[in-house]
């Protein structure tokens, strides 16, 4: 499926939303804790850098160093993750984010993160933006995206079959995990356009969202 296979009207009835990428840029902190990461542990950053964007810290840990326990790898994601949380400068919402919240107030969706609850707390607060009232962040799942744990968990919640979701996204983990929960993924920046979401958008400012006549939800994209 490409993204010009797809029309720019989608119908659903749910929207599950990643955070990092999706609603709040925070490329510039995860890039200076990752990089010292990085540093630490005699890795190039740049390429580092081409596999951390939407999974777990210890998941990425995973991939980089294969033959490290994983224990070590959980105990070093938690130092990440009070790091991340302690540092918000540079912590902005993604363009449209607040605008795209608001017309979801009265609608079922769910944030599905990899951050977990205090991060995710720390990085919307910082942007400025509501937190969604059904959340699902790292404590809640015993896998990174890419695998779907996640987005099946936010489905349940909202007590909507997984194909009537729609998934915002920005990075390759997130958006093969939403495909392989069955939903459709909307990609967000330039990131997305890389991993051949259903449709991509440059920011929430190209999305319109109206409820449907059937009770659903109308998507506008582009």
């Amino acid at each position: 499926m490409t993204a010009t296979a797809v029309p720019t009207v989608l119908t659903t009835r749910a929207l599950l939303l990643d955070m990092d990428g999706t609603l709040v840029n925070s490329d510039a902190v995860v890039e200076r804790c990752w990089r010292r990461w990085a540093e630490r542990n005699g890795l190039d950053g740049d390429e580092i850098m081409k596999v951390v964007h939407g999974r777990q810290g210890y998941a990425s840990m995973a991939l980089l160093l294969p033959d490290r326990p994983m224990e070590q790898n959980h105990a070093d994601n938690a130092r990440m993750l009070a790091e991340e949380t302690a540092d918000l400068d540079g912590v902005v919402p993604v363009p449209g984010a607040a605008e795209f919240l608001a017309s979801l107030a009265a609608l079922p969706h769910a944030l599905v993160t990899s951050a977990d609850v205090a991060l995710s707390t720390a990085r919307m607060g910082a942007a400025g933006l509501p937190l969604p009232d059904v959340r699902v962040t790292a404590e809640s799942v015993g896998a990174s995206k890419p695998d779907p744990e996640g987005f099946l968990k936010a489905a349940a919640q909202l007590g909507v079959a997984p194909e009537d979701c729609v998934v915002f996204e920005d990075s390759g983990a997130g958006i093969a995990a939403g495909r392989a929960a069955g939903m459709r993924v909307v990609g967000i920046g330039p990131r997305a356009d890389f991993h051949e979401p259903d449709v991509v958008v440059p920011d929430l400012t190209r999305v319109r969202v109206e409820p449907a006549e059937d009770g659903g939800i109308r998507l506008s994209i582009g």
